[in-house]
């Protein structure tokens, strides 16, 4: 058997092993460290495994992880979804779907301090679901909704997921996060004029609510200001250079804790339990980076994204078209896999594809691109059916609404996602332009 055939039955066994719920990062450490004793055998597995750990947890750049991470524990304790939610809600409240409106807009202000989706989506619904049964919202908008919001978690910076695929590419996560505004803005819109669209053909699924006057709107407003100042901060300050990511990750961390201490919502205990979901999420985070480690380091050795590449190169097919069909096989796992284990499985395989290929952009410029365009696609997966973990993350947070229900609600949220797909792919300067700009 061709080290090409073994890493492709290697990839096989280990979506066998997803399928069966061994958790990703083993499964992708087993496998790794399996293909590498089969190519190169077991004492040089030994002498892999003996450095290959310390220089992939000692890589500076992860350090933002752990602080991005604490300061979403830190900004659930402040209280700070609910005010977004209100703000918003005291603004568009009063407009048919406008409580619907008012849940993505929290969404994508709490995803700007969050950075992951499935936390965005279900801070937000302990907000938004109470507001939206008792203006009798139907379930299917009402979920549909709060799931497709969510994932607006994974896309505004700071992404987490982002973090990790500049990593996998060697990109620069300053530009990177520069590169996911505009498309992060265009998905929070395109989400607005979906329940815009959906109310104006089903009037009754999205009643009014009442209007709040100017002070009302006024003392709202003034309640996000934590928001505007951590989001000013660290992404301001991380996009016009001032700090790394990692020492923005850092201040926005402790500026939301102290944010947390002041508003009451943060004592010892919750101290100690933001402390420890941070360190529970940062284990597996780098579990499956090390599991990722092990299983890139055997198709290294295999040479299969290199072969890969070279027949797809020669094969005569236009870039767009190999595009479009990474595209598909990004839906198609994300009906099993949850971003992060997509991102670490598939770019080693596809990066060296792409980077092969004539798409008429410098190589900075192209990672930039095609890594908003995989983050949209990854993202879409966590609310298609039949399994996207978004829609059972907020249909579990319901008492009232059917399963069905929620993914038919997230159908129209899914239709807005292809044409911003699509627009990003067309015109990559929607992509490149504030990277550009910011130089």
């Amino acid at each position: 058997m061709s080290s090409f055939e073994i890493a492709l039955l290697a990839i096989g066994i280990m979506l066998g092993l997803l399928a069966l719920r061994i958790p990703v990062g083993v499964a992708m450490l087993m496998v790794g460290m399996g293909g590498y004793v089969a190519l190169a055998g077991f004492t040089p597995l030994l002498n892999y495994a003996k450095s290959a750990p310390y220089w992939r947890f000692s890589t500076y750049d992860l350090s933002v992880v752990p602080m991005f991470l604490l300061m979403s524990q830190f900004a659930t304790k402040a209280g700070l979804s609910s005010a977004l939610f209100k703000a918003a809600n005291a603004y568009l409240g009063h407009r048919k779907g406008g409580v619907a409106m008012a849940a993505v807009g929290g969404c994508a202000g709490f995803g700007a301090i969050c950075g992951s989706s499935l936390a965005t989506a279900a801070t937000m619904a302990q907000v938004a679901l109470p507001e939206l049964e008792r203006y009798k919202y139907s379930g299917a908008l009402a979920t549909g909704a709060l799931a497709a919001g969510g994932t607006l978690g994974i896309l505004i910076p700071p992404s987490v997921v982002l973090v990790i695929f500049a990593i996998a590419v060697e990109a620069n996560i300053v530009t990177m996060f520069q590169a996911a505004f505009v498309p992060g803005l265009l998905a929070a819109a395109g989400y607005l004029v979906t329940i815009a669209v959906y109310v104006r053909i089903r009037p009754e699924a999205g009643p009014v609510g009442p209007k709040a006057d100017t002070s009302e709107r006024r003392r709202a407003l003034l309640e996000t200001w934590p928001v505007i100042v951590i989001f000013s901060v660290v992404i301001g300050g991380i996009y016009l250079g001032v700090f790394t990511p990692t020492e923005g990750a850092a201040f926005g961390a402790l500026g939301t804790g102290l944010i947390a201490v002041l508003r009451g919502g943060l004592r010892w205990d919750g101290f100690l339990e933001c402390i420890k979901g941070t360190a529970s999420s940062t284990a597996m985070i780098f579990l499956i980076l090390l599991g990722a480690d092990f299983f890139n380091a055997f198709l290294g050795l295999s040479r299969m994204p290199l072969e890969l590449a070279q027949v797809i190169g020669e094969s005569g097919l236009a870039p767009m078209a190999i595009l479009m069909m990474m595209l598909v096989i990004y839906l198609v796992l994300g009906c099993v896999m949850d971003s992060l284990a997509m991102i670490l499985l598939t770019v080693p395989i596809f990066w060296p594809i792409i980077a092969g290929l004539d798409f008429g952009l410098a190589e900075d410029g192209l990672k930039m691109w095609f890594g908003i365009i995989v983050l949209i696609v990854v993202e879409v997966g966590l609310i298609t059916p039949p399994v996207g973990l978004n829609v059972f993350v907020i249909n579990s947070m319901s008492k009232t609404v059917k399963l069905k229900e929620s993914f038919i609600g997230v159908l129209p949220f899914l239709v807005s996602d292809f044409i911003r797909v699509g627009l990003l792919i067309l015109f990559p300067a929607l992509t490149l332009w504030l990277p550009q700009m910011l130089k």
